[in-house]
């Protein structure tokens, strides 16, 4: 809480003297429309505190004591301006909590999120990482009553969890999800929660973007609103004006802790299909398509004939996965999946993790040039981490098998000997022309090869030998062609493509 807690301190005193003025200078305005008063009545009752607790060994308290939000370290000691008028409430409140305990003893560190009731059984939808590691969870009512609270299950990836509480005797106020896909630019939407532990809060703004990727996990595709979230908002909800959930509040960019108008919300689509899976299962199960992506860039594009640039590009397909079996390659261009257009790299995995396990979907491919369709039955995602093997260490043998080297794009390039295997450490099941330099002042350099790079393929054709790469090159250049797509591999056998300009 300290950034959060200074933050505010340091503006109570001069934002107090601007409202002042700005009150004695001109009228107050409104600011939204008159609905917003009458769905803060109907639905505050539904939106809750959430209250975790966590050991921790004292050691490591000083210099980690966990978050209460993102980045937000909570139980330390919020360094206030001596003057603050917060000083002598905090120095008494960080006293009592820490009672007394030796600097070597274990202690609880305590946070606070919000979150909202899907159903008078109790459920209860937040952020994960409001509940992370927390040894104990509380729900507290807008009533002030305070309940404990069981993990029912939660999902890293979408950053979303629900819980369970016994209800009390009185009945209880539930929310229900809306059609985030439904949402326009410049509508009006309601947060209400927990920001810096002052409870129900209610701020308003508007939808200021949708399908943002903010890269804090794959599957990202928050609205952006410019409603009022600060620490503590996180696991909230987000209303539309009909008293519908739409998002669930999650993230802020902000360089003071504070809000800045850059608030993120999961949208109510993503939620109700990981909400139902934790409340069915647990946990959440996601198609698998089985293959590594890229971007379609321009060049690429103009590579594969492809206009607009568009799709996600295959750069690997997994033997085990269910794309192998159907018959996508790399170097194939997804287009559509399961009906829904992908115009850039994100939208596929998010169109297969959303996709039932064993569902059979048609995937529209472009290959060389022409649509292909593929009938792919999806897998099961697996979200645990995979060991990942240990590299075998070699020693370089004898080689007496001379090596020829050639130029071209900038690239010293050589065929794939013993000698150049062990000093590069490319496994055997690697084919192509090894990469033994890269000019600074290439497009190369600047597309970031490498010596040790492998070509697999020039333009979808497999290379063999310095020479190949060379005589491809030069009639690509001869064809008019601006760029020329490799297929480059890494000692271990991991593909990515790669568009350089032949000029």
């Amino acid at each position: 809480m300290s950034d959060a807690f200074q933050a505010l301190s340091r503006r109570v005193l001069p934002l107090a003297a601007a409202v002042g003025f700005a009150l004695a200078a001109t009228p107050a305005l409104a600011r939204g429309p008159d609905g917003i008063a009458d769905v803060a009545e109907k639905v505050i009752n539904a939106v809750v505190n959430i209250s975790t607790s966590q050991t921790v060994d004292a050691k490591n308290s000083d210099n980690d004591r966990g978050s209460d939000e993102r980045g937000n370290k909570r139980g330390a000691n919020p360094q206030l301006p001596p003057d603050s008028p917060f000083s002598e409430f905090f120095d008494e409140f960080f006293k009592n909590r820490r009672g007394g305990m030796g600097n070597n003893s274990p202690r609880k560190v305590n946070s606070l999120g919000s979150g909202f009731i899907i159903d008078t059984d109790g459920t209860v939808v937040t952020n994960n990482h409001v509940i992370a590691d927390a040894d104990e969870i509380n729900v507290i009512l807008n009533d002030g009553t305070k309940i404990k609270a069981e993990l029912v299950g939660k999902d890293k990836k979408s950053d979303l969890a629900v819980l369970k509480f016994k209800p009390p005797e009185k009945k209880l106020t539930a929310v229900k999800f809306g059609n985030s896909d439904n949402l326009r630019l410049g509508e009006w939407v309601i947060a209400i929660g927990n920001p810096f532990s002052l409870g129900g809060t209610v701020t308003a703004g508007i939808v200021s973007a949708r399908n943002r990727d903010i890269n804090s996990g794959p599957y990202d595709n928050y609205i952006q609103t410019d409603a009022a979230i600060n620490r503590g908002n996180s696991g909230g909800p987000l209303f539309n004006l009909d008293g519908e959930v739409i998002g669930v509040n999650t993230a802020i960019i902000s360089p003071s802790g504070g809000s800045i108008g850059i608030g993120f919300a999961v949208p109510s689509k993503t939620v109700v299909a990981v909400v139902d899976q934790l409340r069915q299962f647990k946990e959440v199960r996601r198609g698998w398509l089985g293959v590594r992506i890229q971007q379609v860039t321009d060049e690429i594009a103009e590579s594969l004939n492809i206009k607009p640039a568009r799709g996600a590009l295959i750069a690997g397909v997994d033997d085990k996965g269910p794309a192998k079996p159907a018959g996508i390659e790399p170097g194939d261009v997804v287009v559509t999946f399961d009906g829904k257009d992908i115009k850039e790299m994100k939208d596929l995995p998010r169109a297969v993790a959303d996709s039932p396990v064993g569902k059979a979907v048609d995937v529209v491919i472009i290959r060389k040039g022409k649509e292909e369709t593929k009938k792919v039955t999806l897998g099961r995602l697996d979200d645990g981490d995979k060991p990942v093997e240990a590299s075998a260490k070699t020693t370089a043998p004898a080689d007496t098998e001379k090596t020829v080297t050639q130029k071209a794009l900038g690239l010293d390039l050589a065929g794939l000997t013993k000698d150049l295997r062990a000093r590069y450490k490319i496994k055997d099941s690697v084919k192509g022309v090894v990469v033994t330099g890269v000019d600074g002042n290439s497009d190369a350099a600047e597309k970031r090869l490498s010596a040790g790079d492998v070509i697999v393929e020039v333009a979808q054709e497999a290379v063999t030998n310095a020479a190949d790469v060379k005589k491809r090159i030069d009639q690509l250049k001869k064809d008019g062609k601006k760029s020329v797509l490799l297929l480059m591999s890494n000692g271990a056998g991991e593909v990515r493509f790669v568009a350089l300009a032949l000029k």
